[in-house]
């Protein structure tokens, strides 16, 4: 489904992603795991378009995308919440979903239908507040209105940025049961995560980041392995707590 293929990226000249190789397939949750710094949200703003390629390919269903704007990604079936979530604070949760529905629904009859009342349901905490504006919503609510809003423009591959950052357990947990959800309807996700625990609880394999770099390969049925080797998880992640929630 999605290639990325000895990327190279950075910031004005400077180099942050060195040769990074990855593949998601159809019906696939793939985590992205790396202490602060390793890259990860560099690779996440290469991969939608918001930052350039210096070097290498991205290839979604074998058609090159790595050139094209942000926008143009969307429309191949890419949707993304990035870690600051970009919400505009004086529109109501519905302008939200309102716009992101209406952008969905030019993706056309091969996309996968997903209506508001589809993400309500997913969040029925929203239901009661869709005329409040962002602004005045917890955290964790507006971790909720970034992913319904990119689940409207009905994505076949949903890229999450460090969801949990900031949010309470319960929050967490929350979305966790939303990612579980999307998994059993056949979306495919991308997740980067510093959380070792909800990152293996999500995902059925991994790619482990360190210095703009993939270092170590969690395949299918390796998690628990991973999360008890010691020196793995303090070479790559500096001894990050991998205990569930």
């Amino acid at each position: 489904m999605l290639r990325v293929n000895n990327i190279e990226a950075g910031y004005g000249g400077m180099p942050v992603l060195r040769g990074v190789t990855l593949s998601i397939e159809r019906n696939e949750s793939v985590a992205i795991i790396g202490a602060n710094g390793a890259g990860k949200s560099t690779l996440v703003k290469t991969i939608c378009g918001l930052l350039p390629t210096a070097e290498g390919r991205i290839t979604h269903d074998d058609r090159e995308i790595q050139d094209l704007p942000p926008h143009r990604r969307t429309q191949h079936g890419i949707a993304v919440v990035l870690e600051n979530r970009h919400l505009f604070g004086e529109l109501t949760v519905r302008n939200h979903l309102d716009l992101a529905a209406a952008h969905g629904a030019r993706r056309g009859a091969a996309s996968r239908k997903v209506g508001i009342d589809d993400v309500v349901a997913l969040f029925p905490f929203a239901r009661a507040r869709l005329d409040a504006p962002v602004e005045l919503l917890s955290g964790g609510e507006q971790q909720m209105v970034a992913i319904a809003r990119a689940l409207l423009l009905r994505p076949e591959l949903l890229i999450l940025d460090e969801p949990s950052t900031g949010l309470s357990p319960r929050v967490v947990r929350d979305i966790v049961g939303v990612l579980a959800t999307l998994r059993e309807s056949g979306m495919s996700i991308l997740l980067v995560e510093q959380n070792v625990a909800l990152a293996a609880e999500t995902s059925e394999r991994a790619y482990v980041m360190s210095v703009g770099r993939i270092v170590h390969e969690i395949k299918r049925g390796e998690w628990p392995g991973f999360r008890e080797d010691e020196n793995l998880l303090r070479a790559y992640l500096g001894g990050e707590k991998v205990d569930a929630h």
